[in-house]
């Protein structure tokens, strides 16, 4: 088995991609109510560290708008559509996401084995370095999204949670930048 270099985490590098936390499909999600809360907890952690931050849509006429909740932590982000399952594979999204020179992606959102997935494995593919945050991503099914973890990991893609990321990002106690996420990691 080979080892995975996970590189430093850094705030002037990264960026955070919402992925499809939409009104019809969301009930459908397996503990949903904690995917929303650990996504808007990232939300919040990214506008105090400076990280910015790009919201999609699937097919909003469809399955609706992103959630309220997600929305209100996301204020002021970009919003982007899209019929592609990837991120990526539409030209105008793939645009946003690489016009930031920001090569380390953070992803929450839905549904790990299908948007977030393809979306990962496109960013590989980009060279970037997607971070799937574990419990701020889901899906359906249970066995889907687990699976999908195992996949991703073995592609390479990080997979970590949502308050080692804010962690990682922060880098140490102290400081005054410790002290804006501190609320939030309480």
């Amino acid at each position: 088995m080979t080892q995975l270099h996970v590189e430093r985490l850094d705030r002037g590098r990264a960026q955070l991609l919402v992925v499809d936390i939409q009104e019809r499909l969301l009930p459908l999600i397996d503990n949903h109510q904690n995917v929303v809360a650990q996504a808007e907890r990232m939300i919040r952690a990214a506008a105090a560290l400076e990280v910015p931050v790009i919201v999609s849509e699937q097919y909003p006429k469809g399955l609706g708008s992103t959630v309220p909740a997600v929305l209100a932590a996301a204020d002021g982000a970009a919003r982007a559509e899209k019929m592609t399952f990837s991120f990526c594979a539409d030209a105008a999204c793939r645009q946003r996401i690489t016009a930031a020179a920001r090569p380390q992606v953070l992803l929450v959102g839905i549904e790990t084995h299908v948007c977030v997935l393809q979306t990962a494995l496109d960013l590989l593919e980009m060279q970037m370095t997607p971070y799937v945050l574990a419990d701020a991503v889901g899906s359906r099914r249970a066995v889907d999204h687990d699976v999908a973890l195992d996949l991703l990991r073995q592609a390479g893609v990080v997979v970590t949670t949502v308050e080692s990321a804010i962690f990682r990002l922060v880098h140490a106690a102290g400081t005054d930048l410790f002290k804006r996420i501190l609320p939030i990691v309480r």
